[in-house]
């Protein structure tokens, strides 16, 4: 496959079933389950433009043994962000992931590279992202494509009901 081979375009409704597919594997590697009402949810917001809002890009390769009959093989969802110590928006890269089958032909990389130029020509030329430290595979595409900072994340734990 070649990059003529590929095209990467913004997430539209028809690819409901086909994004929610690649969800469901990507939150699975991480070992999460959410409910239905929110895949419509998140699906529906990231085709809902609005300052806040995620927006998200599909990766299409040519079918296995119908070239007419694209398929997605990954996706990339981001969100445009105010910062305290710079006059312009930042972004987050929320979520990537490359069905299995199409890994190791650059379409992590470039669904990253998609996501850059969008944040540049949207003026918000600062992206970033985290990803859990056992993520060895991605992590060795992000060592490529972006830099390491020293901050750690903390969250608020959870509250009893």
């Amino acid at each position: 496959m070649s990059d003529d081979d590929l095209l990467i375009r913004p997430l539209q409704m028809s690819d409901k079933p086909e994004w929610a597919r690649l969800w469901q594997d990507y939150l699975t590697f991480y070992g999460t389950e959410l409910p239905e009402a929110v895949y419509d949810n998140t699906f529906a917001r990231l085709l809902t433009p609005g300052p806040g809002e995620p927006s998200g890009f599909v990766v299409e390769v040519p079918g296995e043994g119908e070239p007419d009959a694209p398929v997605l093989a990954g996706l990339v969802h981001y969100l445009y962000h105010a910062h305290c110590w710079k006059l312009t928006s930042v972004c987050y890269l929320q979520d990537l992931f490359v069905d299995s089958r199409y890994r190791g032909r650059r379409l992590g990389r470039q669904l990253i590279e998609r996501v850059y130029a969008q944040a540049s020509e949207d003026g918000a030329p600062d992206v970033y992202w985290m990803t859990q430290d056992f993520n060895r595979e991605a992590r060795q595409l992000y060592e490529r494509v972006g830099a390491l900072t020293p901050f750690i994340k903390y969250v608020r734990p959870p509250r009893d009901a």
